[in-house]
């Protein structure tokens, strides 16, 4: 019989194997994640809804399918899972982490929702985030910052930091985040946990409320790159609610973690990317970063030095871009529909209502990226700003492109540094900007990134994460290289990474 105090700390493969063998019940690995929950999240604060009735339902069902004689309905029946509270969930508070729309309870589930329960995936509850997913901190949260389960005085990432938290503090051995900047692989580096950005479009958008469209992605958070396989395939596919949807097969991620984790990487051509190792970059983060390069040239990959020369107008392009999306997409918040309503008392034209809801709702980063995006939209200003920001997209597409003809993958560190302390940059807004400077570029050309931990500063033991980029619809790259080095790493060092995390060992520092 496995020892259920010990369920928490087991990777979801290992998870669901036992649960398929009946070695285990749902219920009783869901009751293990629930319990955690309630002994750390008072001080990690990953949650901001926790559903243990309809988890408790959903694991029930797994496990009457299973008693039944049923085969699972996928590969991660009956494993928890935390959901950003980005995705809509029929009957589960979404808030997106704003005052906009607390309270909301949404009438349909997102996509994505519905896939993971008719795949039999137990969701435990809804993470925090930035509010609207605008943020790298997590501290933009409406209902109070997410803390590091590495040190609780430091950021966890953002804006998904509490589906990151919830996997370090293990709350949950799966998460779902959203990428438009970097707010799935940044968090995962800081956190020592992985995060994919699938290709834009290879999961559905729908029932994701957006910030910016042409940028948001959801993808799969795990303590390991298999894992985060595993999810990946059961969350991607072509849905026809959302015309942004690729219609074309998923990637054989899980094939080719496997083959990665066992073959190593003879063959595959590696390109480190020049202009993410210079200044501005925290020294043991740049070493971490090398013997993650040294260990992939270990495994057979051919490493080279690729320039993309316009990858450093990603940040400046980037901030125009999605700002703009967001004061289009953040105007149905109207308090004409949903959400909150301030000063609905009669006396107020509905121009005033809205504009004092507006006020009330959302809060002073939200309303700097909307003030930003109206600002670059204006007449007069379309063309200067929003148009020349395209072009710089069109530049960095022409980037990855060059470099995807000379290699196979593109690798740099997935953030300049470890985590920094909360609330040390709330007041500049440029240098909080600047923890996604590595991860933007593959959103804004839309292909393939994943950020895997590579050990942890020798300054300050925090987590840093590699990353690594991939084409357009070549996912599975990411996973074959990420899982070889997964693999030698943690032989390397005798064990997982994420194991060394004060939360499991007496608390965090």
């Amino acid at each position: 019989m496995t020892d259920l105090t010990e369920l928490t700390t087991l990777p979801a493969a290992e998870l669901a194997a036992k649960i398929h063998a009946r070695e285990v019940t749902s219920v009783e690995v869901t009751r293990a994640h629930l319990d955690r929950i309630a002994a750390v999240d008072d001080h990690v604060h990953a949650f901001l809804h926790v559903d243990r009735e309809g988890a408790l339902a959903a694991a029930e069902a797994v496990d009457a399918d299973l008693a039944a004689g049923k085969a699972p309905a996928s590969p991660l029946a009956g494993v928890p899972l935390a959901l950003k509270d980005v995705f809509t969930t029929k009957g589960i508070p979404t808030t997106c982490g704003s005052r906009t729309l607390e309270g909301w309870v949404p009438p349909y589930d997102a996509t994505v929702t519905r896939t993971l329960r008719e795949a039999g995936v137990v969701i435990l509850g809804k993470t925090n985030m930035d509010e609207f997913a605008m943020g790298s901190s997590t501290e933009n949260s409406a209902f109070g910052p997410t803390h590091n389960p590495w040190d609780h005085a430091r950021i966890p990432g953002g804006s998904g930091g509490g589906s990151s938290a919830s996997l370090a503090a293990f709350e949950a051995p799966l998460a779902i985040g959203t990428d438009t900047g970097g707010s799935i692989r940044q968090p995962g580096a800081v956190t020592g946990t992985v995060g994919v950005k699938p290709t834009y479009g290879g999961v559905s958008r729908y029932g994701l409320v957006a910030f910016s469209s042409s940028l948001d992605q959801g993808g799969p958070c795990a303590r390991t790159v298999l894992d985060a396989a595993m999810l990946h395939e059961i969350i991607g596919g072509h849905d026809p609610m959302d015309s942004t949807s690729i219609d074309a097969p998923v990637p054989p991620v899980v094939a080719a973690a496997r083959e990665g984790a066992r073959d190593g990487l003879s063959g595959v051509r590696v390109g480190v990317v020049s202009e993410f190792r210079g200044e501005g970059y925290q020294p043991g983060v740049l070493r971490s970063f090398e013997a993650a390069v040294d260990q992939l040239r270990a495994l057979g990959a051919e490493v080279v030095e690729v320039s993309c020369p316009h990858f450093t107008y990603a940040l400046p392009a980037y901030y125009l871009i999605a700002p703009s999306e967001a004061s289009s997409n953040l105007a149905r918040f109207d308090a004409m529909r949903y959400g909150i309503r301030v000063s609905d008392d009669g006396t107020h034209s509905a121009e005033e209502v809205m504009s004092l809801t507006r006020e009330a709702g959302f809060g002073p980063e939200v309303k700097r990226r909307i003030m930003l995006g109206t600002y670059a939209l204006s007449s007069g200003y379309y063309d200067a700003y929003y148009g020349s920001a395209q072009k710089v997209r069109t530049l960095i597409i022409r980037d990855f492109d060059a470099a995807f003809e000379q290699v196979d993958v593109l690798v740099s560190p997935t953030t300049p540094t470890t985590a920094f302390k909360i609330g040390e940059r709330v007041d500049d807004p440029l240098a909080m900007y600047l923890a996604d400077l590595c991860t933007i570029p593959s959103d804004l050309a839309g292909n393939a990134a994943l950020s895997v931990p590579c050990g942890l500063s020798d300054e300050d033991g925090l987590p840093v994460g590699l990353q690594v980029m991939a084409p357009a619809l070549a996912d599975d790259r990411l996973y074959k290289v990420a899982a070889a080095y997964e693999g030698a790493r943690d032989a390397a060092a005798g064990g997982s990474l994420v194991h060394q995390v004060p939360e499991l060992n007496g608390g965090a520092r």
